[in-house]
């Protein structure tokens, strides 16, 4: 394993010394678009040999459809490729997608596998090292500076979000709180307490944080907190501010996934706040019409598709995120491609009497109506054979029944207007909604089960 013919042109920059260095750009953040795509047509041709002569599963793959990586000369020939998903990673469970089974692995995390086997990724010594400095530079990006303390509500385990946040927080010279998630009361003791001026969680998991500062007679406003990383959940504009205003802070979004890598594939700048910068020395991403597998052009929205550059355990070709957004230029590193809001998943649109929705949708909407809140979840049914979609959100403390009842109703319609579904709306009490101290549920379909 790692024999590949073609040397790997990577090799992670050691950890700074210099505490304060740990502060500055890396050189690949300030390259050009035209040194960018120079230095990916080199990596991706390594990238596409180690996988083809070290992981089983890729050879295998790449021989049925009929392509070698001596077929790849130019970034557009990467579309030769054969796609990959999931279900190529659980195909080949456990390990005959890795490039690095031997004592050069050092670490391996998984999926739950709560809707089929579960996907397990590896990391070499040389992948562990970018993970961290990837999700340095999302940090550093997002305003979090060498010796600030920093809050990780993410959860620690076989799930990659607790501790690749965790190695690039202390990889950029912060000092960490691994506090995972849950036991929402401990966590405001300890964010009040120990004053840590970062957090990073979930976005809806840090809303139930305020709302445990407000049930110990605390306003979250007060806090130390700065500055939220937030990821693991597509989220909205309306939720930035909603996070922004209850902890007075700034919210930045960190987006990645666990096949590609972890956290840190791409990362938001404060200055900027117009969606994350994908790191792409190690990424190359491409946008596809998930219906045709077309791959479309800069700006056209779609399916993010993503192949890896430089990870030595588990290379990914044109593996296919099922995320739904667009590709922009880059602004505060302009030499990297920006992703737009993702909207939802392609797996987990809704498909309600021939009208396509997704959860963000119903968010964007909710969250402009002042006597609701950002709790909600949609239930599906199948009542005499006719698709129904059943919205229950709780009004805000602040709110009557009758004041909620009325944004209800203009709710109702707006869903009509804007996304074109028939909908009942169910107002229920705070706190009446199961929370999560990780990736939220909001869709529950029961049509199987009426």
């Amino acid at each position: 394993m790692l024999e590949a013919s073609v040397p790997n042109p990577y090799s992670p920059a050691p950890l700074a010394k210099n505490p304060d260095d740990r502060g500055k750009q890396d050189p690949e953040e300030t390259m050009s678009r035209d040194q960018i795509e120079a230095l990916q047509t080199e990596r991706l041709r390594w990238s596409l040999h180690h996988a083809y002569e070290n992981a089983p599963g890729y050879k295998e793959h790449f021989d049925a459809h009929g392509v070698h990586p001596s077929d790849f000369k130019a970034l557009e020939d990467l579309a030769k490729f054969p796609y990959t998903d999931k279900e190529f990673l659980r195909k080949n469970y456990p390990f005959k997608a890795f490039a690095a089974t031997g004592s050069e692995l050092r670490r391996i995390h998984a999926s739950s596998g709560t809707t089929g086997q579960p996907t397990v990724v590896g990391y070499t010594d040389d992948d562990l090292a970018t993970w961290a400095t990837l999700v340095a530079r999302c940090f550093r990006a997002g305003g979090i500076r060498p010796g600030d303390k920093v809050h990780n509500a993410y959860g620690y385990g076989l799930f990659t979000g607790g501790l690749g946040a965790h190695y690039g927080a202390e990889r950029l010279g912060a000092a960490v709180i691994p506090m995972s998630g849950g036991q929402t009361e401990k966590q405001v003791q300890l964010l009040t307490d120990f004053e840590p001026s970062a957090i990073l969680s979930t976005p809806t998991y840090l809303l139930t944080i305020a709302d445990g500062f407000k049930k110990m007679g605390l306003d979250p406003r007060t806090s130390s907190l700065k500055t939220a990383i937030l990821g693991a959940e597509p989220w909205t504009e309306e939720m930035r501010r909603e996070i922004e205003q209850a902890f007075d802070l700034d919210a930045l979004d960190i987006y990645g996934l666990s096949e590609v890598m972890g956290p840190g594939v791409a990362g938001e700048s404060v200055e900027t706040k117009d969606g994350s910068h994908i790191w792409e020395d190690h990424f190359r991403p491409e946008i596809i019409d998930p219906l045709t597998d077309e791959v479309l052009e800069t700006g056209r929205p779609g399916e993010l598709v993503f192949t890896s550059l430089t990870k030595q355990a588990l290379p990914i070709i044109r593996y296919r995120t099922h995320d739904l957004t667009r590709l922009l230029p880059g602004t505060s590193h302009p030499g990297h491609r920006r992703m737009g809001r993702i909207t939802g998943r392609s797996d987990d649109m809704i498909i309600l009497r021939g009208v396509n929705l997704f959860p963000s949708q119903i968010e964007e909407l909710a969250l402009k109506e002042p006597a609701l809140s950002p709790h909600f979840t949609l239930e599906i049914t199948r009542p005499d054979r006719m698709d129904q979609m059943a919205v229950n959100i709780e009004r805000r403390d602040h709110a009557t029944l009758e004041e909620a009842q009325a944004c209800a109703a203009h709710l109702q319609k707006e869903i009509k207007i804007k996304i074109g579904s028939s909908c009942t709306i169910n107002v229920v009490d705070p706190e009446t909604l199961a929370r999560s101290s990780g990736k939220l549920k909001r869709i529950y379909d029961l049509r199987d089960k009426d």
